[in-house]
């Protein structure tokens, strides 16, 4: 239920997807002209929110982030292309894959550069929980990520408790 009592509509991913285009200008980048991790997190994290705020159509905050590798060199003077969509919601958190590409239009080729899952927690004003709307995965990709989503977030949570007994 939302604050009205109302209860919350099921939204399919369609309706999360986000784009993001970056330049990769000289102040993104480190003295050999390559993007910056840092940088790229940053526009992940902005991405996933993207996605996160559409779907739950409330404010974000980021909880988590998995595992995250570069495979590509980003330079200065290539498009950034970050594609988001929410695969899982969980009551009051949602799982949103962020998938990185790096363009070079001069010689018309894109590159995977990154995937990551983050994890959102929607909030109100105040900085209370709130519930987000199921979501519905169409495609049979929606529905594989839908079911991945699950079973990364039990890994999570099994390493949070490992993690956890440890201190």
């Amino acid at each position: 239920m939302n604050e009205n009592d109302e209860p919350l509509m099921p939204r399919p991913v369609r309706d999360s997807q986000s784009e993001m285009n970056e330049l990769v200008l000289p102040n993104d980048a480190n003295p050999l002209g390559a993007l910056l991790g840092g940088r790229l997190m940053h526009w992940i994290d902005l991405s996933g929110a993207l996605a996160a705020h559409r779907h739950s159509r409330n404010y974000v905050v980021t909880a988590s982030i998995d595992h995250l590798d570069f495979l590509v060199p980003v330079h200065v003077g290539d498009l950034v292309i970050l594609r988001s969509s929410v695969n899982r919601v969980f009551h009051t958190s949602m799982e949103v894959g962020v998938k990185v590409w790096v363009e070079n239009y001069i010689v018309d080729e894109c590159k995977h550069v990154s995937s990551a899952y983050l994890t959102f927690v929607a909030i109100d004003a105040a900085g209370r929980h709130l519930p987000v709307p199921a979501v519905i995965p169409e495609t049979e990709d929606q529905r594989r990520r839908y079911d991945d989503a699950g079973r990364r977030r039990e890994i999570r949570r099994a390493e949070f408790e490992r993690r956890r007994s440890r201190y």
